[in-house]
């Protein structure tokens, strides 16, 4: 079935009341199709990607252009301060108020974890003190990757560590500063959880299954247009107060840019890398969507 009648179809079966979950890799299209059902339906759009929250990366994000925002009302985008903290456990509680103010809410992004506190619960564990969070960015700085921290893991909470996404650096870390700061695993932690705020059976989820090509191929384009729409001057606006332990410091191909503008690279390997680091954080979407999103209506695309 074609994409647009897929879109029509979906739009068709949704109640103009029911709020909406869209879910799915970057580049797949989600915020034209938040914006496709706002615009048709009603609606406000509320972002549910972990690096849109942030002010300084508007570009390098993908946040929507200013024409998108003026064409339907928009919520959690840039709202917090670059050289800000800022967790799942914040974003939940931000967007409560969008849940009960009476305006139906679309909830759009590809933070996953985001999802999955929303409509399965979250439990609230105790911020990680900065010196614990320090120790974890010295020891994979001192490792060169997140090895180290995994096979403690693997040792001292093998619950959490059979949990965790072991390819994801920030998810170990997480799990690793949890485990010093509490004496308590992260998964024992969740087994903790409490009821949804939005349990799943009260929306229309959707999420967009790419096909791995097409997905790669946009990915491609959309670098080359952020490149052309001014993302190395939003990263030499960033450069003086560059600080790569910060969340927001994690945008895909961020770290790239920097260090072409800090002349440890040229601009052409800077472009090539992010690009490979967007297909593959692309590919661990997939897969979490897939293992973890079932019951959502599925978009095909590619």
């Amino acid at each position: 079935m074609p994409l647009s009648a897929q879109i029509s179809q979906h739009i068709r079966a949704m109640s103009a009341q029911q709020p909406v979950l869209i879910a799915g890799p970057t580049a797949s299209g989600k915020s034209a199709l938040a914006l496709e059902i706002a615009t048709t339906q009603g609606g406000v759009i509320v972002n549910a990607d972990a690096l849109q929250v942030f002010d300084n990366w508007r570009v390098l994000s993908a946040r929507p252009s200013v024409d998108d925002e003026a064409a339907a009302p928009h919520a959690l985008y840039g709202h917090v301060a670059g050289t800000s903290q800022y967790s799942v456990g914040h974003w939940l509680r931000d967007v409560l108020p969008y849940l009960t103010n009476g305006a139906r809410p679309i909830i759009v992004g590809g933070t996953g974890l985001y999802f999955s506190a929303l409509t399965e619960g979250l439990v609230e564990i105790p911020a990680t003190p900065d010196g614990i969070r320090a120790q974890g960015n010295m020891r994979r700085a001192e490792d060169g990757d997140h090895r180290g921290l995994l096979a403690e893991l693997d040792q001292l909470d093998p619950q959490t560590a059979q949990r965790v996404d072991r390819m994801n650096p920030m998810r170990v870390q997480r799990a690793w500063e949890v485990l010093k700061a509490t004496g308590r695993g992260l998964a024992a932690w969740q087994d903790r959880t409490p009821p949804p705020a939005l349990p799943l059976s009260s929306t229309y989820p959707i999420v967009m299954d790419a096909d791995k090509d097409w997905l790669n191929d946009r990915i491609a384009k959309r670098f080359q247009l952020m490149m052309d729409q001014g993302a190395l001057a939003e990263a030499e606006q960033n450069l003086p107060d560059w600080d790569a332990s910060l969340p927001a410091s994690k945008a895909i191909g961020a770290p790239e840019l920097i260090a072409y503008l800090q002349n440890e690279i040229t601009l052409a390997e800077a472009q090539e890398r992010a690009t490979i680091a967007t297909r593959q954080f692309a590919k661990r979407q997939r897969t979490w969507f897939r293992a973890r999103m079932k019951d959502y209506h599925k978009i095909s695309l590619g």
